[in-house]
């Protein structure tokens, strides 16, 4: 087994989003050939109602795939195909927007006012891009949580691990999202596909992520230029994401309060990427050609 180097260390920033959402974002919007096929994750974590109460109200997806896994309060949805509905703690939403979809996505806190919750971008491949739009709405008590005999839990939301398959099926890149907790002072290696990219985002806890290019297991950096040895630490305000190089495990250290992360990896399409808002195409054509059918209503198919 050979341990994946760590590319980088990846600390969120602060982004409004929507009708006036605050959230964290730890990549997207950029150059994102390293995270191929995933395109942007946002940590939309909150305990004031007023910075996400406005929510995201009516906008377009094409030419991709959103995913929303909800950890607390509530995300009510609608979209122009009429389809309506409430994602509750631990629920996840799996959308295809494919050739165009109008929805909007509405956070509620839970009695505390608390809401927490990520959204994933994942492409689609040109091949894929105009295909009809689908939901694959999971309940949290469908998601298959295994526990490991040293206490490491994992929920299994897309993708096969320990014997167990998540119940999101039939998306393009094979991806594998885990939700990992590791408890206090345990060292865990996972497995992941060799030819796939892949990411840890720490959010809870605190722990080490060793490089397997350095055989002391102490996971570094680079910053302006110069290595750095860090501390990859999950508390609130410090959210972090851990690239990783090829190789086919990681190892992780979990701290004295233990660590939770996700554990997300794909098969990259390694296609152009044209790139505006909401919308991912191919070619420049493509993308201008989404926003005529944005104008002239027929950005929805019949």
């Amino acid at each position: 087994m050979s341990v994946r180097p760590i590319k980088r260390v990846i600390h969120t920033r602060p982004t409004i989003e929507g009708a006036g959402v605050k959230l964290e974002r730890a990549f997207g919007f950029g150059d994102t050939t390293e995270f191929d096929p995933f395109l942007l994750l946002d940590d939309f974590r909150n305990e004031r109602p007023d910075d996400y109460l406005k929510g995201f109200p009516w906008h377009p997806h094409r030419g991709i795939e959103t995913i929303t896994y909800v950890l607390a309060g509530s995300v009510e949805h609608g979209d122009s195909l009429g389809n309506r509905g409430s994602l509750g703690a631990g629920d996840v939403q799996w959308m295809t927007a494919g050739r165009g979809i109008l929805h909007q996505e509405m956070p509620r806190g839970d009695e505390r006012g608390r809401m927490h919750g990520f959204q994933l971008w994942a492409n689609l491949p040109s091949s894929l891009k105009l295909t009809a739009p689908r939901y694959q709405d999971v309940l949290a008590r469908d998601i298959p949580e295994i526990t490991d005999d040293d206490g490491t839990r994992v929920r299994v939301i897309c993708g096969e691990f320990w014997g167990k398959k998540g119940p999101v099926e039939g998306v393009a890149a094979d991806p594998r999202y885990l939700d990992v907790s590791v408890p206090p002072g345990a060292r865990k290696r996972l497995a992941v596909e060799t030819t796939n990219h892949a990411f840890a985002y720490v959010f809870a806890g605190s722990g080490t992520f060793r490089d397997g290019s350095d055989p002391r297991g102490v996971l570094t950096e680079q910053i302006d230029g110069g290595t750095a040895r860090s501390r990859v630490d999950g508390e609130t305000g410090n959210r972090s994401l851990v690239l990783f190089d090829r190789g086919d495990e990681i190892v992780v250290q979990a701290g004295d309060e233990g660590i939770r992360f996700l554990l997300v990896s794909g098969r990259p399409i390694e296609e152009p990427v044209a790139w505006y808002g909401p919308i991912v195409m191919n070619t420049e054509a493509e993308l201008q050609q989404a926003f005529t059918d944005l104008r002239n209503n027929t950005f929805i198919a019949k």
